[in-house]
C-alpha cells in the first residue's frame, strides 16, 4: 500500500510522514525526489521540474512496486504533484501494479504557508525558500483537481500527530 501525502511546500508533508511511519508498523518513507536527483545526474537539469521527465513518473511506479515486492508493508510518499496528468500517470501505474494508493492533500491557507516557508530554519531549506514561495500560485491553480483526487486534510493550527491520526483514519475508512 502507498500513502501519498501531496500538498505544497509548508503544508506539513514531511512532518506528517514521520508521525505516520512512527504509528504504522511496517511502514517506511519513500522519497521520490531521489529518483529525480538520479535522473538529473543522467539527463541534466530539467527545464522546470524533474517531474517533467517522463522516466521519473515511470521509475517512481516501478521503484515503489519493486520495494513493496521486496519488503512489503506500506510506503509513505511525501511528494508535491501539481500536474494532474502526471498524477494520473503515477496513480494509474500503481493501480495496474496492484498497489492500493491512498492520496491525501495536506492543505492550509496561503498566509500560514508563507509563514511556515519563511520561518523554516533547517539548513537544507535555506536555498529553497524563494522557489517554494514561487510555487504557491501553481499549487492554488492545481487545487480544483487536487480536491477531486485526494482526501483533503486541513493542517492549519493542527498538531502533526493529529494530522497523522486523520490520515490513518482516512486509510482505514478509504
Amino acid at each position: 500500500m502507498i500513502i501519498w501525502l501531496n500538498g505544497t511546500f509548508g503544508a506539513g508533508k514531511t512532518t506528517t510522514a514521520k508521525e505516520v511511519t512512527s504509528l504504522l508498523p511496517d511502514s517506511r518513507l519513500f522519497d521520490t525526489e531521489t529518483v529525480g536527483w538520479m535522473l538529473r545526474h543522467v539527463l541534466g537539469a530539467p527545464e522546470k521540474d524533474f517531474q517533467d521527465f517522463p522516466p521519473w513518473r515511470g521509475l517512481v511506479v516501478e521503484t515503489a512496486r519493486q520495494v513493496l515486492d521486496h519488503v512489503g508493508g506500506t510506503l509513505v510518499v511525501t511528494q508535491t504533484v501539481l500536474v494532474e496528468a502526471y498524477w494520473q500517470e503515477i496513480h494509474d501505474g500503481l493501480t495496474r501494479a496492484g498497489i492500493p494508493v491512498h492520496h491525501f492533500l495536506l492543505h492550509t491557507d496561503r498566509d500560514t504557508l508563507v509563514e511556515r516557508i519563511e520561518t523554516d530554519i533547517k539548513p537544507e531549506s535555506a536555498g529553497a525558500k524563494q522557489w517554494r514561495l514561487d510555487h504557491l500560485t501553481d499549487y492554488e491553480r492545481a487545487l480544483p483537481w487536487l480536491r477531486r483526487e485526494a482526501q483533503v486534510v486541513d493542517t492549519t493550527g493542527v498538531l502533526p500527530a493529529e494530522v497523522a491520526e486523520t490520515v490513518l483514519r482516512g486509510v482505514r475508512t478509504g
